[in-house]
């Protein structure tokens, strides 16, 4: 197990604003690193320095963020794994379960430190017309993590088999990785159609 001290990290404060936002509620701290170099930079001390190590702050769900629980949500990930898995047509997707300190949050996607920093350097590559390499290749490395203690994952839970749900799983996962990163032009029409349509269901 790595023992070195996580240093948590902020490249851009509008995007990661939600990670901020439950980072701020715990009384945690991220160092600021919004430029370029930063990423190689971070790269350098870590080689020099074997205390400690850098994380972007949606990296990961710390534990400080999650609520001390006993339960066994086992059963729970399986299902709504499985909820998720069709409703976005992806078999590959990780699913994880949580319960979250704030309830307010439903889905959040974090994507590992190691699979980021290949993804920043296939990009730099990319720019340098050295491509060639598929970036979909680190969607694999994306979790997605469900908060068993907000409303609408336990209604998705509770309802796994009606008609809105699959809707629904679509919407917070699109939610999560907009709080991630940009959606595509493709993928933020179908979300934007998809809030029309959410919102059209509470005039019925």
């Amino acid at each position: 197990e790595d023992k070195r001290k996580v240093v948590y990290y902020v490249t851009d404060l509008n995007q990661q604003g939600q990670y901020i936002t439950l980072f701020k509620e715990q009384g945690m701290n991220a160092v600021i690193l919004n430029h370029n170099i930063d990423t190689s930079f971070i790269s350098q001390l870590e080689m020099r320095n074997e205390n400690y190590r850098f994380m972007r702050i949606d990296a990961d769900l710390t534990d400080s963020l999650k609520e001390e629980s006993e339960e066994d949500l086992t059963e729970i990930t399986t299902t709504l794994s499985e909820v998720f898995k069709n409703a976005l047509n992806n078999e590959k997707l990780v699913v994880k379960v949580e319960k979250l300190k704030n309830d307010s949050i439903a889905s959040v996607i974090t994507l590992s430190e190691e699979g980021r920093r290949m993804q920043d350097m296939m990009k730099m590559y990319a720019m340098q017309g050295m491509g060639g390499m598929d970036m979909n290749m680190f969607a694999a490395d994306q979790t997605l993590t469900l908060n068993a203690n907000n409303a609408l994952v336990q209604y998705i839970l509770e309802h796994k088999d009606s008609e809105h749900t699959s809707m629904f799983a679509e919407q917070l996962y699109d939610l999560a990785l907009l709080s991630n990163q940009p959606l595509s032009t493709e993928a933020m029409a179908k979300f934007v159609k998809r809030s029309n349509d959410i919102m059209l269901l509470l005039t019925k």
